[in-house]
């Protein structure tokens, strides 16, 4: 195919929902704020973040994502580098070091990573496609995963090194992993889990132990804290029946009873200004985009291209399923971000980022051919 044919396989539908959610998140953010001064640039910021990730989708889009066989390595390194500078000397905030300080703007390169080991892991794989069911292949593969997480742990930062675990344990999945080798990973994550429980998980910082007891144990009473806020975050979701109170009505938001609501909470920001109504809607468009880029996984003209698609997928799929599953208390509060909504320069500018991927690989697939019965 040359240029113009390439081009015209954009997915421009894909493209179009994407950039509402966007947008929407952008104005849901305006909201969240509630006319707080130290937080009046946030809006602003969101879309200038949004406009920079919307270049980087175009420019991925652009260049065959073949090429990132080769720059995959790099890129790893890049962002690992980052890392360990981030372990360093990385600003901390709510109890962990987890965002480079430049200057003229603060980057968290746990982000970029979800996207440096989709690419890292679909070169991998899919050279070593036929040798998956191989121990010396699935240890390998750990070993590129952890040379990632091991910084991100360091922050500390568990929720999003379980998003890369999730990511890995999902691309080696797709790459047709045999069943006795997921039943004996399995039970050796129970394993690891139970000790983890009998032993009040060494390996965790103390504000994750808090958030784990908190929701296990929750205080009623209390009135500081996670628990605090998963509180009004219900009471917002409660409170906004099924139409919601109306965009920047929301008493719970607007009186600043919900804490955090800008990212981590945004989504019962969401259900208190447009009800249930408004948050089906929004997530209705979160699981087409996931549908969409498992379709283009579905259609890729290779192991690599398809694993690339698919990896994005898994990634956007389980941040949704837990940022709404923290606003529900459904799981202990994580810090995922909704993703393209919540406030997030470098979580926006990494999901703009994959999105180009997946447009990339899909620019590329040959369009299925129909075929008619010649009798």
């Amino acid at each position: 195919m040359n240029t113009r044919q390439i081009w015209q396989r954009f997915d421009f539908v894909l493209f179009a929902v994407v950039l509402l959610l966007c947008i929407f998140g952008v104005a849901l953010i305006s909201s969240a704020i509630a006319g707080n001064p130290t937080l009046e640039e946030h809006p602003q910021r969101q879309a200038t973040f949004m406009i920079i990730g919307l270049v980087v989708l175009f420019l991925v889009a652009a260049f065959d994502y073949h090429i990132w066989t080769t720059l995959s390595k790099p890129f790893y390194i890049f962002v690992a580098a980052l890392l360990l500078i981030v372990f360093i000397m990385g600003g901390e905030r709510f109890g962990a070091a987890r965002w480079l300080e430049t200057g003229l703007v603060t980057i968290q390169p746990a982000e970029l990573a979800k996207i440096a080991i989709i690419l890292a892991l679909a070169s991998y794989f899919s050279v070593n496609i036929e040798k998956i069911n191989n121990w010396v292949t699935i240890i390998r593969s750990l070993i590129i995963t952890g040379g990632i997480v091991i910084w991100i742990l360091l922050q500390p930062n568990l929720s999003t090194s379980i998003v890369i675990f999730v990511i890995w344990a999902a691309m080696l999945w797709i790459s047709g992993l045999e069943t006795k080798y997921i039943l004996i990973m399995v039970g050796v994550a129970v394993l690891f889990l139970a000790l983890s429980f009998a032993f009040d998980f060494p390996y965790l910082a103390d504000y994750q132990k808090a958030r784990i007891t908190n929701f296990l144990q929750p205080d009623e009473t209390a009135r500081h804290g996670e628990t605090y806020n998963v509180e009004q975050a219900l009471i917002s979701i409660g409170a906004g029946g099924w139409f919601g109170n109306g965009y920047g009505q929301g008493s719970q938001v607007q009186l600043r009873f919900l804490k955090i609501r800008h990212n981590d909470f945004i989504f019962s920001v969401l259900a208190n200004e447009f009800g249930f109504v408004g948050t089906v809607i929004v997530v209705a468009a979160l699981v087409f985009v996931i549908i969409r880029c498992f379709k283009v996984a579905q259609n890729a003209p290779d192991a690599y291209g398809a694993l690339i698609a698919y990896g994005f997928g898994v990634l956007m799929g389980f941040q949704t399923i837990v940022n709404i599953g923290v606003n529900l208390r459904l799981l202990p509060v994580t810090g995922l971000t909704l993703p393209f909504i919540s406030y997030g320069g470098s979580s926006l500018v990494s999901m703009l980022l994959g999105i180009g991927l997946v447009q990339n690989v899909h620019m590329r697939s040959q369009p299925r051919q129909r075929t008619t019965d010649s009798s």
